[in-house]
């Protein structure tokens, strides 16, 4: 791969947005050494001696799309996802950098651990792998894991992923240490006491289908404490997967007192709601039986109401959501053919999220703006990581993805590059795909040599 990142390359022709450096032109953009060499004031057509070219006329030229909130399931759950088909998946879907959940066996709880993981990634990973480490020991909020030694091994931010820090004490204390360390503390935003055996959001299709709900305040309050907490110690906090109005109230109050937090939603909080639990892709049935029961839909935090999503929308508009992140959570296929009770939590996204986002919100400058949807897949994190990501800037790593707007495709999941399938938006037609994605100046995904 070194090799092939030495090739200059020559990206011709495409509208050029670049959110950190308020770019939105036709221009070239030209890569050498593996690092972006220059964006041109326009495209003059010429392609220079000794560059290859890729024509990009009618294409959106992004910076490659990085990830705050992915499940690679490596070590330990192979049989859901690997290193290799999930970056496969990632590159799939635009992603150049990707940054894995600590849920796996064992837990990224101790350096060694993040160590193997990282170099796995190195070997086989296609695109860039950034760790997250655990909170606490095993997961289990009951003792702080050593995050001085964590972050000396290079994880970028502390979360127990699915198993929120319900001890306040621990969490404050968690807050506190982080602070000298410059690291985001990420808090599964459900208090379990609350939410405790609900499988789908509280509302009319829950009563309808008779299955057992979880309230919005579930996740309100515990983005509340947190945010007290945050306050309390002067520390950095990430909010995921935000997925209700009320959460978004009390992340306004919090922005506006002046508080160090961010947060993220996901895209299937942002296009989905409860009634595609229905399985008819958001219609609303006459009669409901077996097949309305959809498992692809089982998340958490789960599909919400459509005023929720409404909120959402507006929130990633303003800003006030700092970015999406995909929350990508790749399961056996045994997983998902059950009852909605017995089904897993999670949904396969990383190779449908911008598509979906650009086909199912109105993408336009009086909603959602495409500059302000690449910018939260771009600057966004890049700034929450505080690495030079993010950006088609002179020096920096060439991490490119190219878009086509106008192309028209339907999801079919036995053709994804992860190794599961579990997605709500089969059979969905899409517009808008990503066709290129070049990591660290080399194609690691071109349409035109998948079919």
């Amino acid at each position: 791969m070194l090799l092939a990142a030495r090739k200059k390359l020559a990206i011709r022709g495409g509208r050029v947005i670049d959110p950190a450096q308020g770019i939105d032109r036709i221009a070239d953009v030209l890569i050498s050494n593996g690092k972006i060499e220059e964006i041109t004031g326009k495209s003059d057509g010429h392609t220079p001696d000794g560059y290859e070219q890729i024509d990009a006329s009618g294409l959106i030229v992004s910076p490659g799309f990085v990830d705050l909130h992915t499940h690679l399931r490596e070590p330990g759950q192979e049989w859901k996802e690997t290193i290799a088909t999930g970056t496969q998946a990632a590159a799939w879907g635009g992603f150049t950098t990707v940054c894995a959940m600590p849920n796996t066996e064992p837990v990224q709880d101790t350096a060694s651990v993040v160590d193997d993981v990282m170099r796995r990634a190195e070997a086989v990973g296609v695109v860039r792998v950034l760790p997250i480490g655990a909170i606490s020991v095993g997961q289990n909020g009951k003792r702080l894991a050593p995050m001085g030694e964590l972050a000396d091994a290079g994880v970028i931010g502390f979360s127990d992923d699915g198993n929120p820090v319900s001890d306040a004490n621990l969490m404050r204390q968690a807050l506190a240490y982080s602070v000298d360390l410059g690291l985001p503390i990420i808090n599964h935003a459900e208090d379990k006491r609350l939410g405790a055996g609900g499988v789908m959001n509280a509302g009319a299709v829950a009563t309808r289908l008779g299955l057992a709900g979880v309230a919005a305040e579930a996740e309100t309050a515990m983005v509340t404490r947190d945010l007290q907490l945050a306050g309390l110690t002067g520390a950095r906090l990430h909010i995921p997967h935000v997925s209700t109005i009320g959460s978004i109230t009390a992340l306004r109050s919090a922005k506006e007192r002046g508080l160090n937090v961010t947060a993220e939603v996901t895209p299937h909080h942002l296009t989905l709601t409860d009634e595609w639990v229905y399985g008819q892709h958001g219609e609303v049935p006459e009669s409901v039986g077996p097949e309305s029961y959809d498992t692809n839909t089982k998340v958490n935090p789960p599909l919400r109401s459509r005023a929720d999503e409404e909120v959402l929308i507006e929130a990633l508009a303003e800003g006030l959501i700092d970015v999406i992140a995909t929350d990508h959570a790749p399961h056996a296929a045994t997983d998902k053919i059950c009852t909605y009770n017995e089904a897993a939590y999670g949904i396969n996204v990383l190779e449908t999220a911008f598509s979906s986002i650009f086909t199912l919100v109105d993408v336009d400058p009086k909603m959602l703006s495409l500059g302000r949807l690449i910018e939260s897949l771009t600057a966004g994190p890049a700034a929450i990581l505080g690495r030079d990501l993010g950006s088609l800037e002179k020096g920096y790593s060439a991490d490119v993805t190219l878009i086509d707007p106008e192309m028209k495709w339907t999801v079919n999941p036995q053709a994804f590059a992860s190794k599961s399938v579990n997605t709500p938006l089969a059979g969905v037609e899409l517009t808008g795909r990503v066709v290129i994605t070049i990591y660290q100046g080399t194609k690691v995904f071109d349409l035109r040599n998948h079919g």
